[in-house]
């Protein structure tokens, strides 16, 4: 496949997303419940690449949750959104990204991961749930930025979700 091929640049865009999570991860502080969420999403879009990089010929030997986005996984990002929304008052006005390193690296990824939603767009195969993915995934990135900006303490821990 040339480098160049629609499916190539959707796989390009989701590896920039996910380097941007690791930016995003190196100014959250190793350990913290950011970082922890923050690789769980990195390991996300492993699965999602392994998706958007097999031919559509080869898509039954993909491995839900291991090689193929799942209903599930974008279910636990609408629970994550849920859950940090309710940690800190919705701003009121447009967002101007930069009140700290954390949230202007979240605000990057957010950007890079609805480009890749963009790509892939033209590749994915019917019935695919990357695209919704990578839609959920980049309100998420918004959520925590927010979140992160507001400086809440968290009132639960993200991993305690049903």
């Amino acid at each position: 496949m040339p480098k160049d091929h629609p499916a190539v640049e959707a796989g390009g865009d989701a590896d920039e997303a996910q380097a941007a999570l690791g930016v995003a991860r190196a100014h959250a502080g190793r350990g913290s419940e950011l970082d922890e969420l923050l690789v769980g999403l990195e390991r996300d879009l492993w699965v999602l690449m392994a998706e958007v990089a097999t031919a559509p010929s080869n898509r039954e030997k993909l491995v839900p949750g291991a090689t193929l986005v799942t209903p599930d996984m974008v279910a636990r990002l609408e629970s994550l959104i849920d859950d940090v929304t309710a940690r800190f008052e919705a701003p009121a006005e447009f967002v101007v990204p930069g009140q700290s390193p954390v949230a202007a690296a979240l605000d990057v990824a957010r950007t890079v991961v609805r480009r890749a939603e963009r790509r892939t767009l033209a590749v994915v195969a019917e019935g695919s749930h990357v695209v919704p993915y990578l839609n959920r995934l980049s309100d998420l990135l918004w959520t925590l930025a927010r979140w992160q900006e507001n400086g809440s303490l968290p009132t639960r821990s993200i991993q305690e979700q049903p």
